[in-house]
């Protein structure tokens, strides 16, 4: 996919762009640089299958809230929840901070490689469905190991779990988010241990 040469908002983004607006004070529009980046980015997921930031598109962006492009730059390439050029259909973000790794985000990276038949990190499948990305903390650390995909998380993941999970993908299916092994919430495995009567 190549840099499209125009970028405008649909309706959906622009009805949401003025309840943001209306959040920041005169003058400092240019505070809802990162809600409108992400509309950007979610209006070309729905448009093209390709959730990313064109350059034209930020342009758009910069012109909007009266900002410099450079500005709307910086801010696209500093965070990891941005992505600058395309990326296949599913975004595979698997989390490699140290209690994933501890509890085996190895094996979900080596199921991602397998099952979405991508080399590593960086990669995009042939078939334009999956790009796989290493992040830091997902915030999930209860639940480990964690893998993203697009906005939902996978949770309590292993090799078979999360090749069961890219499977269903390319059907076109959407699993349950959360945990994969049913875990409530971030209670223990085999479930709450207290206020329950267990503990006496």
């Amino acid at each position: 996919m190549s840099e499209p040469t125009e970028f405008s908002f649909d309706a959906d983004s622009e009805a949401k762009i003025t309840m943001i607006l209306a959040r920041y004070p005169e003058g400092k529009q240019a505070s809802a640089v990162i809600p409108l980046l992400y509309l950007v980015q979610k209006q070309m997921g729905r448009l093209t299958g390709s959730a990313w930031l064109p350059r034209v598109a930020m342009d758009v962006v910069a012109d909007r809230l009266g900002m410099a492009p450079i500005r709307v730059y910086e801010v696209a390439t500093f965070y990891l929840m941005f992505n600058t050029k395309p990326i296949g259909r599913y975004h595979l973000q698997v989390c490699g901070t140290t209690p994933c790794w501890l509890r085996g985000s190895d094996d979900v990276l080596r199921a991602c490689k397998d099952a979405g038949a991508l080399k590593g990190y960086g990669d995009s499948s042939a078939d334009g469905l999956f790009t796989l990305t290493e992040v830091e903390c997902l915030g999930g650390c209860v639940n480990a190991p964690v893998l993203q995909v697009d906005d939902d998380y996978y949770e309590d993941l292993d090799y078979a779990r999360t090749v069961a999970l890219i499977e269903a993908l390319k059907r076109g299916e959407r699993p349950p988010i959360g945990s994969s092994i049913g875990r409530q919430t971030s209670a223990p495995e085999g479930g709450p241990m207290v206020l329950t009567g267990a503990e006496n």
